[in-house]
């Protein structure tokens, strides 16, 4: 904190000034040519169906006018493309705004939230922003998830990130359906940003599970990371709650032309499948070079890996790529702080990642 902001945070409130804010991966504004592998954005351009809407004509005029605050076409998409009705679809400004509203509609009771010790670390934020208690479940040894561990008395609900991050580990459909039953009174979320890259959604449970509330994003997959587009799916009763609290808070956060844009990516089924099929075999390429060198990779089905270096530490690795214009994931973090996370890009970018891994091991 600087001494001005010191001076001037007599003016916050109490409230403001206990939060610690979550902290976004690097985001470079340097023009130095960077290899960026940290933030699991898309090394590819979206859909050109999607790239397409903006060069429509006369786009620009819309802009005097408010946008659809129901996003009416863009939640009929989603509800087409996972066999829904458009009553049980919820748009937010980026999927982070999603989880917020789910977090304040949901979770904001006496028992505890619980979810993952090793996780996404917005849920803790989100947790002390809303005044939400919760309790860290740890993962086993090899970093996966033990349903049985969420078998608590009384909890105020469950969320975990399908796969896992910064793990990248998968938890099966079959154990959604367990943890489901561990808690029919309860709401859990099953975060899937990153569920397309090899994973099952849960989506399919939707129907016999009026407690689920599956989340998507369209910044990875979609490759849309700077459009700030998420969206909930679950039973009506869940989706009516997400609205009572958007409209509560901003009648409006789908502009228009991230409407029409979301709408074209969704509806482009043969380029996401044909996206995430490169992503995947650019993901395996790397496991196996990386796993020559001497490095533990834990089992991903995400856009990223989660990699430790048996020859240097963490640290070590991630300061001289850095020196190399390569960034990566480093989080100085208890049981993690051996381990890098690596977001998949080009194969040309991964090429790089690997020779450069080999010059500074040696």
């Amino acid at each position: 904190m600087t001494e001005s902001t010191t001076e001037q945070s007599v003016f916050w409130s109490p409230a403001v000034a206990q939060l610690k804010p979550y902290v976004p991966g690097e985001q470079p504004k340097s023009t130095e040519r960077l290899i960026k592998l940290n933030t699991n954005e898309s090394p590819y351009p979206p859909s050109p169906k999607a790239q397409a809407v903006l060069q429509e004509d006369g786009l620009a005029a819309h802009l005097r006018l408010y946008p659809d605050p129901e996003s009416t076409q863009l939640r009929e998409t989603i509800a087409a493309e996972f066999d829904l009705t458009p009553e049980q679809v919820f748009v937010g400004n980026g999927s982070d705004e999603v989880l917020a509203h789910a977090f304040y509609s949901f979770f904001q009771r006496p028992e505890p939230l619980l979810f993952p010790d090793i996780t996404y670390s917005f849920y803790p934020v989100y947790c002390q922003f809303y005044g939400i208690e919760s309790r860290t479940l740890p993962l086993r040894e090899d970093f996966s998830i033990g349903v049985e561990d969420y078998a608590v008395e009384n909890a105020g609900g469950v969320i975990i990130p399908n796969p896992n991050a910064p793990t990248g580990r998968y938890l099966p459909l079959a154990e959604i359906e367990k943890l489901l039953q561990l808690h029919p009174e309860r709401v859990v979320v099953i975060d899937e940003a990153y569920i397309d890259f090899g994973g099952e959604s849960a989506v399919s449970l939707i129907d016999r599970y009026p407690n689920l509330l599956v989340i998507h994003t369209l910044s990875k997959s979609h490759a849309l990371a700077g459009l700030r587009l998420g969206y909930a799916m679950g039973q009506a009763h869940l989706i009516e709650g997400l609205n009572r609290a958007k409209n509560s808070f901003n009648s409006y956060p789908i502009d228009g032309i991230a409407q029409k844009v979301a709408t074209a990516a969704i509806a482009d089924r043969a380029w996401l499948a044909d996206n995430c099929a490169k992503v995947i075999a650019t993901r395996e390429w790397t496991c196996e070079q990386l796993t020559k060198l001497g490095f533990d990779i834990v089992p991903s089905t995400a856009n990223f890996i989660f990699a430790k270096p048996t020859k240097t530490s963490a640290e070590a690795l991630f300061l001289a790529l850095r020196e190399r214009n390569i960034i990566v994931r480093y989080f100085n973090k208890p049981r993690i702080s051996e381990y890098l996370r690596i977001s998949i890009g080009t194969d040309e970018e991964m090429q790089a990642l690997v020779s450069a891994c080999q010059e500074i091991l040696q």
